[in-house]
């Protein structure tokens, strides 16, 4: 067996076995963790560097606790599986978003090698400690996505005895760098009813690409400080999406040297400005004034910089919120659909 294989294989003595031998258990960090931008976190499922507390607002480090886009690849030679883990938070649902979407896990896997991730099935939680289990297709790779505005103290995966458990093998996803999505609630997920059907999730699976969510509810503002930290990661595309947490006068002040300090640290990497979703589709004051900043930066001589309209992110039908704001699972697949054809066509044309 050559070493590369070796690496793949997780020992079956990194495992833990439950009392009656039967199920063994393997902790999802010996995986492939996917949705992390920094590994120098205070808690391993972070979303922000350690360094961060107390440079940014509070709102924003507690936000970052949570696991939103964070999920883990593997494949295993069984046909079923559990998983449990442990949450931070006791709250566990919110007014307009299921515990399932908050709080839950999901599982998506390929049924043949190269084709699209199909949903698998999700573990719904009850308390601070859950246990799910599911059927899967043996041999398949899978995405274990974690909750969106709960975090995780562990997360674990059982198998039968005898069974194996590995890293995937790299591929052209693991080549490509990540997309970065910075924004509100609704890029952290609010309100999906599961992990999987998050926008970023979505799009996630749909390009085969990693990504990692930077967003935070009610606290996507474009500080100075967040955009340093942004800076630091090395994306295919940053896609920067926070007018519905910013008023005019922060957009003014914020948005253009937020792009110039990643433009800076990054001169080649794509910039994606994106309109407030709005479910009438309707021109906002924030978002006549990102287009003009936008334009500027443009003729200033700003490479790389795109702008993408709310158009069509919600339908037109009015049907794809759960309030007026916050997409429910068919808002949150038609802004995935609008993210996708742009997306795409910036990553064509920058791997030209």
């Amino acid at each position: 067996m050559s070493a590369m294989k070796r690496i793949l294989k997780i020992d079956p003595k990194h495992g833990k076995a439950d009392p009656d031998g039967n199920i063994v258990w393997y902790d999802c960090q010996l995986l492939k963790v996917e949705g992390k931008g920094w590994t120098d976190t205070a808690a391993y499922y972070d979303r922000l560097p350690a360094k961060a507390k107390g440079l940014v607002p509070a709102a924003v480090w507690d936000l970052s606790h949570d696991t939103a886009g964070i999920c883990v690849r593997f494949t295993t030679d069984s046909a079923s599986m559990q998983v449990r883990w442990s949450l931070l938070k006791d709250n566990l649902a919110m007014p307009h978003m299921p515990a399932t979407g908050v709080s839950g896990i999901d599982l998506y896997g390929r049924n043949e090698a190269g084709g699209k991730f199909r949903f698998f099935g999700n573990g719904r939680p009850t308390g601070a400690k859950n246990r799910a289990s599911f059927n899967l297709t043996a041999g398949s790779e899978n995405i274990l996505y974690l909750p969106l505005y709960n975090g995780v103290k562990s997360i674990q995966i059982g198998i039968p005895k005898g069974k194996t458990i590995s890293i995937p093998k790299p591929s052209r996803r693991d080549r490509r760098k990540p997309i970065v999505f910075y924004g509100t609630s609704i890029t952290q997920g609010g309100c999906a009813s599961r992990p999987g059907m998050a926008a970023t999730a979505i799009v996630g699976r749909e390009l085969d690409v990693r990504v990692i969510n930077l967003g935070f509810s009610g606290s996507g503002r474009m500080e100075p400080e967040m955009a340093d930290l942004l800076a630091e990661l090395d994306p295919s595309i940053y896609v920067l999406d926070c007018l519905w947490n910013m008023n005019p006068g922060q957009v003014n002040e914020r948005a253009e040297p937020f792009v110039r300090k990643l433009r800076e640290m990054h001169p080649g990497t794509p910039i994606l400005l994106v309109e407030k979703s709005n479910f009438r589709n309707a021109l906002t004051e924030t978002g006549h004034i990102l287009r003009m900043i936008h334009a500027k930066l443009i003729k200033a001589g700003i490479k790389g910089l795109y702008f993408l309209p709310n158009k069509g992110m919600l339908g037109n039908d009015f049907e794809g919120t759960v309030d007026g704001c916050h997409p429910n699972d068919l808002g949150m697949m038609r802004q995935a659909v609008v993210f996708i054809k742009s997306l795409t066509k910036i990553l064509q044309s920058s791997e030209a």
